[in-house]
């Protein structure tokens, strides 16, 4: 069996290593190898290229409204918001 040493492993990822162990009743070095196996098993997933995902959505969009109805509709739909005015004085 290969034995696996790993140095310099931040504090907070070793206490979620370890908080995992031991919510599984396992060792660190069980949970480790468990970590790794379902990583190495597991169908891997073809990354999509974005900006064919974005090209797929040319022409998607049919509308039969000129650039400049759908601008004022945009602008007719807005609402103004109270969310900055000074209630407690944080914004002054």
């Amino acid at each position: 069996m290969a034995i696996l040493q790993v140095r310099d492993m931040d504090d907070r990822l070793y206490d979620r290593l370890k908080f995992a162990a031991k919510r599984d009743n396992r060792s660190i070095s069980q949970q480790v190898i468990t970590i790794l196996q379902n990583y190495f098993t597991s169908v891997p997933v073809k990354p999509k290229n974005a900006t064919e995902e974005f090209l797929k959505l040319s022409g998607s969009w049919e509308d039969a409204r000129n650039t400049k109805e759908i601008i004022d509709d945009i602008r007719t739909s807005r609402v103004n918001s109270t969310r900055f005015e000074a209630v407690d004085g944080i914004f002054d």
